[in-house]
């Protein structure tokens, strides 16, 4: 009986924990910099704080761009810095073998198609509206490049 309801309670607690991850994938690091997976309440945030959205299509767990694109970029300081203070972040992801919602997965799909998405990783920024305001991907030369890459953008 104790065993039953010690797994009925990790399994509990690690179902929450999955739920609360599919919410939003904060950066690692100390910055608050906080990657929602949900288009419109990123949507929302963003016409409440007047910022524009960067959207990363991405394949997550095989796509060696969008993987180099994360470590090299989206997973330094001063990347997590500046989205921080100008942007919404918002990964739609495509994965082979990490769960999604259903929900997620015909969000991310239709978003795809929304925007014409034909490779990964594609970075989209949007105002607050979902109107495509600038279209890149991969860029050489780490976050600090990538940072000023994205407000020459924005400009």
């Amino acid at each position: 009986m104790k065993l039953l309801l010690a797994t009925l309670t990790a399994v509990l607690v690690a179902g929450i924990t999955l739920q609360a991850k599919n919410e939003t994938k904060p950066s690692s690091g100390s910055s608050e910099a906080v990657w929602h997976t949900d288009f419109e309440k990123a949507k929302e945030l963003a016409k409440s704080l007047s910022r524009p959205l960067l959207l990363d299509f991405t394949g997550s767990d095989w796509c060696g761009w969008c993987i180099k694109l994360d470590k090299e970029v989206f997973s330094e300081k001063s990347f997590k810095s500046y989205a921080a203070e100008n942007l919404v972040l918002v990964e739609l992801d495509f994965p082979n073998r990490k769960k999604q919602s259903v929900e997620e997965k015909k969000q991310n799909e239709a978003l795809a198609k929304k925007y014409g998405i034909r490779g990964y990783p594609t970075i989209l920024l949007v105002d607050a509206n979902g109107k495509e305001l600038a279209r890149t991907g991969y860029q050489r030369g780490g976050a600090d490049s990538y940072v000023d890459h994205l407000k020459e953008l924005l400009k």
